[in-house]
Formats: structure tokens, sequence, C-alpha cells
């Protein structure tokens, strides 16, 4: 997208002299007024419909608690909003949105509290409500047309689920994790074991509708397709609210194979890992296989190969046989089912489970820690060894280092199409986790033990991931790389430090973008996307 300068300038003086912009910080941070702005204006009068949640009701550390998925922000020192809003309609956002406004308040959108670093529900240095969108979570399916309408509340699981009952022959791209809410993965990108077969999640929205920084519903027409195109992979909590995505749903066939391979021999590990390098990137499009280090039940470390294949059994062996002979394959560590179970295979759900466990919500109990890179090109097989010996720390004991591999259409799409851009090129992403037991978050000293156990990784690494920029998947989103934390005056460059990691060539065009449907920075976070405040910013 090119701006004239002529409208660029027109941006930056809306800027400096809007109206709205000199209400918001004569009433910054003014929560009883942004309260009775909401309650002249939402029906909050039965524990059924409540909306309104503040600290003095007695659910409101439940509801706050109900959707960290990582405990480490738990604790009592981790910064809790002043107000937690649950919306029943859309209507509802509108009016959180113009009630922030007007009364200065910051506002973070909770789908299902995935983020890696908290960020839909955590704010530094500044009070701030939640807008928890668990109620807007309604899914209509056109078989027919394979399309359906998802609101940002649901989760995956719940997408799949309703998938599931409706049809066997459809399917959608999106998070292996059954858990993860759609507003948070589609609006970052979204991915999962249909990647290589049909992209990611963004690739496959086909419309949305957006609660703007002014309070208007959007739908693609309206907003244009600028708008749209930020929304579907580059953050959707720096351009508005986004209430529901229009989904082209997929084909697949009736019967599916998956497996898993372990290998728990260093030397036999070590040799596969390194084949996996060259093959998982440019097998068949049906072919996704993920090589996991991790350690056992029994405390030694192991690499586990899980894939799904878009056809039987029969035919994954004889690839395999002719692309990946040295997994050593064979027909007893397959099985084939419908692709609907395989969701419930790869969510590690016993055999004979039924369906509707995948609408269920459910907090994890481990804290994490993440970093992420992606691979160009194969890294040597002495780093291969090194990442074993770290998996054998004591601090290792429940970490993994996941390799998930691109190709496929991940390498067919543009880069510029969508702001993900991690696109033709990267062979596979690598992921380091740590994770560790809820109640190690009292002592600081155990936690940190993690905590650098992941960033030694992350720097042993170093010689052998992308650079210029070091990449990383915005959806993993990775504090290290840089916060705001109140540096209003070097915000754009703030932004840029760990922009170009997340969206290289695709940073600037998302911040004229941001400049232009929210020029003053209402929708931000530690990372958002930063907005032009001068014309030497760029």
């Amino acid at each position: 997208m090119e701006f004239s300068n002529s409208l660029l300038s027109l941006l930056l003086f809306s800027l400096y002299v809007s109206p709205l912009s000199a209400l918001v910080s004569a009433h910054t941070n003014n929560h009883e007024d942004f309260l009775k702005c909401l309650s002249h204006r939402i029906n909050d009068n039965t524990v059924e419909s409540k909306v309104i949640h503040t600290s003095k009701d007695s659910s409101f550390f439940s509801i706050l608690d109900s959707s960290i998925q990582n405990p480490r922000f738990s604790v009592p020192e981790t910064p809790k909003p002043v107000s937690i809003i649950t919306p029943v309609k859309a209507s509802d956002v509108q009016t959180v949105i113009r009630c922030a406004r007007l009364h200065g308040i910051h506002v973070r959108t909770r789908s299902a509290g995935h983020g890696w670093e908290g960020q839909s529900y955590i704010a530094y240095n500044k009070p701030f409500v939640v807008i928890d969108l668990r109620n807007l979570r309604s899914i209509s399916l056109d078989v027919e047309n394979q399309t359906g309408w998802v609101q940002t509340g649901a989760t995956t699981g719940e997408l799949y689920f309703e998938i599931g009952k409706a049809t066997k022959s459809l399917a959608f791209p999106a998070s292996i994790l059954h858990t993860v809410g759609v507003g948070g993965q589609f609006s970052g990108g979204g991915y999962g074991t249909l990647m290589r077969k049909y992209g990611l999640a963004a690739d496959n929205v086909i419309d949305a509708l957006v609660v703007d920084a002014r309070g208007r519903i959007l739908d693609r027409q309206a907003m244009g397709e600028d708008y749209f195109w930020a929304i579907r992979g580059g953050g959707g909590s720096s351009f508005g609210v986004v209430l529901s995505w229009k989904i082209k749903l997929v084909d697949v066939p009736s019967t599916v194979t998956v497996f898993k391979v372990q290998k728990t021999s260093e030397k036999e590990a070590v040799g596969i890992i390194n084949k996996w390098q060259y093959v998982a990137d440019k097998v068949a499009n049906d072919l996704f296989i993920t090589a996991t280090l991790e350690r056992s039940n029994e405390n030694l470390v192991h690499a586990l190969f899980t894939g799904l294949y878009l056809g039987p059994a029969n035919d994954l062996l004889a690839l395999m046989e002719e692309k990946f002979p040295e997994l050593n394959l064979e027909m007893e560590d397959c099985t084939e089912m419908s692709w609907i179970e395989s969701v419930l295979w790869f969510a590690d759900f016993p055999k004979g489970e039924s369906l509707g466990v995948l609408a269920n919500r459910k907090r994890t109990s481990l804290s994490f820690k993440g970093k992420d890179d992606y691979v160009q090109e194969p890294i040597p097989e002495a780093a291969i060894k090194e990442l074993w010996r770290r998996l054998e720390a004591p601090e290792a004991r429940l970490a993994k280092v996941v390799l998930t591999p691109y190709g496929g259409k991940m390498s067919e799409i543009a880069e510029h199409e969508t702001p993900f851009p991690h696109r033709e090129g990267n062979l596979y992403e690598i992921r380091y986790l740590a994770f560790w037991r809820e109640e190690e978050n009292k002592n600081k000293m155990e936690t940190e033990k993690y905590l650098k156990w992941v960033e030694s990784v992350y720097n042993l690494m170093t010689p052998y991931v992308s650079k210029s920029p070091r990449g990383a998947y915005v959806n993993f989103m990775d504090h290290d790389l840089g916060t705001y934390l109140g540096k209003e005056e070097t915000k754009y460059e703030e932004g840029k430090s760990w922009g170009v990691k997340y969206f290289k060539n695709n940073f600037e065009r998302l911040v004229r973008v941001k400049t232009s449907v929210d020029p003053t920075d209402f929708f931000c976070d530690e990372q958002s996307i930063p907005i032009l405040k001068s014309v030497d910013d760029i």
C-alpha cells in the first residue's frame, strides 16, 4: 500500500489536533466514569447476563484466572485489570470501545488466553480493563458452500467439533492445540497439521467483522483490503476487536493416517533428525511430520516423529520408503481414521473418546517460557547433539524442542499476500519450550532457572537460524525481543526492533495501515504495531 505525502500529512495532522485525543488525555484512567458510561448503555441486571465485573465481585478473580493459560502470570505481583467486561452481543463491544475512548481507559482483548507472554490480560505501567470474548463463541457452517462464520471467543476445538458433527469430508487448517482461541490464532496466522496442504488459518479467512477504534462494525468491504490484509497475520489486537471470521473450509479424504515413531538412541535419533531436515519440507503436501526432542516417562531424552498423511496407510508407507526410509515406518506404527478423529489423536485423547471433548475448555497447570526460530539451511549434526545434551539438564525435565516443517502450500503463497512473512525459503520452525509446575512460581529462583535454560538454548542456536532479521512468529510473542513499557517517545524505533523480526518487509506496510485505521494508537500493547508520529519516523 502506497501513501501519498498529502494523505500521510493529513493522518499526522489528525493525530495532533483530534479533539478526541485531547478528551482522552483529559480523562485518563477515569475508571468510575468509564463504568458509569457502560452501565448506562449495557443491560447488566442479572447474573446470567452480567457483563461488567470489578474486583468487588466475588467472581472477578475466577473469571480472570479461568483463561490464564500460562500460570506464571497468575502470581500476586502480576498486574491485574481494574475490571473485566464479558460482552454478550456485538453492540456491547462497541459500547466498551466508545466508553473507553471517551474516558481514557486502556483495553486488552482476550479470546482464550494462550498468548505466550499473557498480553491479552496483562498491561504494564498503566491501569487497564480486559474485554473477555468468552460469550461471543457461536459457530455457523454452510457445508454446501464450504464456508462458515466463527466468533472470536470460540476455540479451535469448538470449531473442529462443529465441523466434525456436520461433515466428514471437510476440515479447517488451524491449531493442533484445541483450547486455543480463534481470535488470537487467526489474527496472527495460525497453523497446524494441514499447513503444508492448505497454508495458515489466516490464508483461509475470506471475511471478518471488526469493531474499529471509532466503535464501528466493519466487514471486509467496509474496512477495505488493506485493513483486511492486516488482521490476517498482523495481530488483530493492534487494529481493533475482531468479532467474527468467515472461513473457507477445505477438502479432506474420508481416510487419513496418523503415526508416531520414537527413537531413544542418541546416535540413531540425531541421524534421523538430520535426514528429516532434508525431507520434511519437500515431500508431498499431503504429508506432515514434526520432530520433537523431549524427556520420556523414564526421564530419558528421546526423539518423537509424529505425522499426518491425507490418505491410506499403504500409500503413506510407499511414500516413506521412497523419501524417508531412515525413519523405518511400519504398518504397526500407523492408524487409519477420519480427519476429525486425527484431531482427537493429536490432542492425546484415548481411542474412542467422544468428539464432544474438543469443545471442553480447560486451564493448563504448567507454567512455561518459549522462544521461536526459523531454519533456512539444515543445521549440523553437532548442533542437534548439543540440543540433545541440553535436554538432559535437570531444569529440562518437562522441556521440549519442537521442529515444525514448512514447504508445500506455505512456500507457494507470496510473502506479501498476508502479513505473515515466513514463507518460501524456510525449511522449518523450531520452538524451545521450558515447562514447570505451577507451585514453583512461588520461588523466583526456581522459575529463573527455567528461563535461563530457554535463553541458553536460544543462544546456542544463533549461528544456525535465520539472520537479518532473526525471525520469530508473532503468535509466539517474546518480550525478550523488546517492549514499549511506557517509552512513548521512541515507540516507532522500539516497535521496529521486534516488528521486523515478526513481519520482515511487511512491517512498514503494517505501520501505515495502523496509522490509517487507529491514528491515536488506541489499540496498543507491549509489542503492538506502532503508528507514524512524524514523517521522519520512516
